[in-house]
């Protein structure tokens, strides 16, 4: 299973880590932890106008962590506020239902193995957690 779930795709996210370090003076941040596993994301937001002008990480934690945060800093920056709100429930309908991406979130894709390695999806989610929660703050 290893294999399948830490496919070529997602280590290769998870290594171009787009969006990794701290903004210089972000509109919110917010840090995120899951006891059970030790993962921790900060999520840092610049807010510009409706949009979000600039999103990076901080992940101490598991490959998937890192795939995810780095997959919501490249796909969610420059995007207006509720464009971007649209990433959380396709990514939760993909880890508790194993529903397929929507055509306008394929960068999703990568995750689709996670769905069947239950105890592996809070790792995806967490990052997204952070964001939404990030979002809720700068709005």
């Amino acid at each position: 299973m290893s294999a399948t779930l830490y496919h070529q795709a997602l280590v290769q996210r998870a290594k171009t880590a787009y969006g990794k370090g701290r903004l210089d003076n972000p509109t919110t941040s917010i840090t995120l932890d899951n006891p059970l596993c030790g993962d921790r994301v900060t999520i840092d937001i610049e807010k510009s106008g409706d949009h979000i002008g600039g999103i990076s990480h901080h992940v101490r934690g598991c490959i998937l962590c890192e795939a995810a945060a780095a997959t919501i800093a490249e796909y969610c920056r420059n995007r207006d506020l509720s464009s971007a709100r649209a990433i959380l429930p396709a990514i939760r309908a993909m880890m508790r239902d194993g529903d397929a991406a929507p055509a306008d979130w394929s960068c999703l894709d990568i995750f689709t193995p996670v769905h069947s390695a239950k105890s592996r999806r809070d790792c995806v989610l967490l990052p997204f957690e952070a964001f939404e929660k990030a979002i809720a703050t700068a709005s």
